[in-house]
């Protein structure tokens, strides 16, 4: 056991004793993706005071909800003036079915002063798809279209998302249709975002409408919309559901290699998977790989960890089983509304879901007769870890004593979201320091490699290096894929001279890292960003001295950089770097390298370059073929660039961009995936 579990007081009194006086303030401020609107009556609590107030309505509207009919629509009104819209969206998105939360809405609407905003009816909106409800969703968005709720407006995405959750895939998919008509016609350069995709595949999916989802995942990827990892989930799924569950696993294998991130969801999915065909092993091996990964788990993993610990594998299963039972500590919530303990289920911590679809945060011991209605009912407290981030952002001593005086129950989940919902580092690691001081909680590998990023990226490199030191010493081990994200993160801030740093350090033999592909590909990205591309490239000949050859994704990084730089003579030497080590150039890597001859006007090579990958099968996107056909004209090539017009014609069958993405994955990737998911509904295959 190491010192963070045996004294975390005393680790936390050593921490700022190193690090006191050490000032780590980063101006910079990062972009929030929040839409909301700045009202003050919707905005998240700006202090623990307020949250908790709201906390204790919210809980006691949720009872409420669930109580026995009578009686409860006048203690609603009583409690009328502590409703605001905060409030109203929470007890709906929590609501025990959607006759209640209907209710509850008409209700509000009786009441003198209040009025329905956006949040509040798109909460009910979202209720209503959840249910299923699509005749009265569909109700609903007329009566918001028409102007009933003022100020209340609907986006494409919206209505894709709500359409989907009732399945409603004919609406879907005509909603769809029509966000990339609109696009088209007004945005000529945007197209559909990646979630929308992803909605649409997953429905189609779940429809058993097999052709079309492999279809739509092949034209997403030739629109340039790249997939992210919740992509990856809903093919994985969907394979797993018709019993293609080792064409699931060669994707979810392939997934480092893309650079992607593989999250718990994933993980979760086939861990469930193959132990519900007893195959313990493979479950040992998934959960040693989520360790790897730095992926925290989910509450979801419980039940397949208890049938592997029954197997025989209980060291493999006794850390998870420790953190992740549900909490003795945690109690429930009675009529006399005491003030939350903790905690909402332990939803996935990826982010391969967007923000406003992460709101199962209501953990609900479900004592419900038949009909919903409460029967000795207890509620675990609401609790929202973003609303409660968004109130500690100013760390007063006010709200930090308000914090004490709740007496929440700090587990490594609620804490790592917490922590994701802080935005900057100091407020961030005040935090840190003080949740380390709480009964009965403890620093460990997750919550520690976020604070580390997050201290990274936004520039306190001192502390951080520190912080890498003092977790060595209290022997917790970094995954691979944090240091991955510390050497991007100085990537990001262009600080090369740290990312090396840190790598030599963690390379070394007192961490015990191995140099991987990943690893390196990761630090010539953050010497190329911090200006240091030389020393990036004398990286690839250490890479291939230890006998780990670049791929084409750092090459095609490094011709690009090296191509906006005009230096065309690095531009041939890596792409002939590429060709000796066995590397057939995508069409990505063949366009860069015209692109990079034209601007310097040696379209004479391009036009060779042009010619050779042409034969090899490959087409250039729209916007590099025309560029070749103008730089001809300028240099006087007129023959030439005929040629390519006859090659190639008007250009109106050409992508519009090009497969894949310079420095994370390439177009053979996305193609293995795509024939790995098509042939599995092949005629073939579909009869079995």
């Amino acid at each position: 056991m190491n010192s963070f579990s045996r004294n975390p007081v005393s680790f936390v009194n050593r921490l700022h004793d190193l690090f006191a006086g050490l000032r780590f303030f980063s101006s910079g401020r990062r972009r929030l993706r929040s839409r909301r609107k700045k009202d003050d009556a919707v905005s998240e609590p700006n202090s623990v005071s307020l949250y908790l107030r709201r906390a204790k309505v919210i809980d006691a509207l949720r009872l409420l909800l669930r109580s026995p009919a009578g009686g409860a629509e006048d203690s609603i009104r009583g409690l009328a003036s502590e409703i605001d819209t905060f409030v109203a969206s929470q007890v709906i998105r929590g609501s025990p079915s959607p006759e209640s939360a209907i209710s509850f809405f008409d209700l509000l609407r009786t009441i003198p002063g209040y009025a329905h905003n956006q949040h509040t009816c798109h909460s009910l909106a979202k209720r209503l798809s959840n249910s299923g409800r699509a005749a009265e969703l569909r109700s609903f968005i007329r009566a918001i279209e028409s102007g009933e709720y003022e100020g209340v407006s609907v986006s494409f995405m919206d209505l894709l998302r709500w359409h989907s959750g009732t399945g409603d895939l004919e609406a879907a998919v005509n909603v769809w249709m029509e966000m990339k008509s609109f696009y088209e016609k007004n945005f000529s350069a945007k197209r559909p975002c990646t979630e929308s995709y992803n909605i649409l595949l997953d429905l189609y999916a779940e429809k058993g409408k097999h052709v079309e989802a492999t279809r739509l995942f092949l034209y997403m990827v030739k629109q340039g919309a790249l997939p992210n990892p919740r992509t990856y989930t809903i093919i994985m799924k969907h394979l797993v559901k018709i019993g293609k569950v080792g064409e699931a696993m060669e994707i979810f294998k392939r997934l480092p290699a893309m650079r992607m991130r593989r999250t718990s969801k994933q993980y979760l999915l086939l861990i469930d998977t193959f132990m519900s065909v007893g195959d313990a092993q493979m479950v040992k091996t998934l959960i040693g790989e989520m360790r790897k990964d730095g992926v925290l788990p989910s509450r979801g993993l419980m039940s397949s960890v208890k049938l592997l610990q029954e197997s025989g594998f209980t060291e493999e299963a006794d850390e998870i089983v420790r953190k992740y039972l549900p909490d003795s500590r945690i109690g429930s919530l009675d009529t006399q509304l005491n003030v939350p303990n903790d905690m909402f289920d332990d939803e996935d911590e990826d982010d391969d879901q967007p923000d406003e679809d992460c709101d199962d945060i209501y953990g609900v011991e479900d004592d419900c007769d038949r009909n919903g209605i409460a029967s000795g009912l207890k509620l675990k407290p609401w609790i929202d870890p973003n609303a409660l981030a968004s109130c500690l952002k100013n760390w007063n001593a006010d709200d930090v004593s308000a914090l004490e005086n709740a007496k929440f129950v700090w587990t490594t989940t609620l804490v790592s979201k917490v922590l994701r919902g802080l935005r900057k580092a100091d407020t961030a690691w005040e935090f840190f320091c003080w949740v380390s001081q709480q009964p009965g909680f403890t620093h460990d590998i997750y919550t520690v490699s976020r604070m580390i990023v997050m201290l990274a990226r936004q520039g306190n490199f001192d502390l951080v290096d520190r912080l890498i030191e003092k977790v060595k010493s209290e022997g917790i081990q970094l995954s691979p894929s944090t240091v991955r994200l510390l050497i991007e993160a100085y990537g990001r801030s262009k600080n090369a001279d740290a990312a090396l740093k840190v790598f030599r350090k963690l390379m070394s033999s007192l961490f015990g890292f191995k140099p991987s592909l990943l690893l390196y590909s990761s630090l010539v990205r953050a010497l190329t960003k911090g200006g240091r591309a030389t020393a990036a490239v004398d990286l690839l000949e250490e890479m291939m001295l230890m006998g780990i050859n670049p791929d084409i994704q750092t090459y095609s990084g490094l011709m690009q950089h090296f191509a906006r730089e005009g230096d065309v003579r690095q531009v041939q030497q890596l792409f002939g770097m590429m060709r000796q080590s066995s590397i057939e150039p995508d069409a990505h890597t063949c366009c860069l390298l015209i692109n990079a001859y034209c601007k310097n006007e040696r379209s004479a090579l391009a036009l060779r370059v042009f010619e050779d990958m042409v034969t090899a099968g490959l087409e250039p996107d729209a916007s590099t073929k025309a560029f070749l056909v103008k730089s001809l004209w300028k240099e006087g090539k007129l023959r030439e660039a005929a040629i390519v017009e006859e090659r190639i014609g008007d250009g109106k069958d050409l992508p519009r961009s090009l497969l894949g993405h310079v420095w994370s994955v390439n177009s053979s990737d996305l193609m293995h995936v795509y024939s790995v998911y098509a042939k599995c509904f092949t005629k073939e295959n579909a009869a079995n």
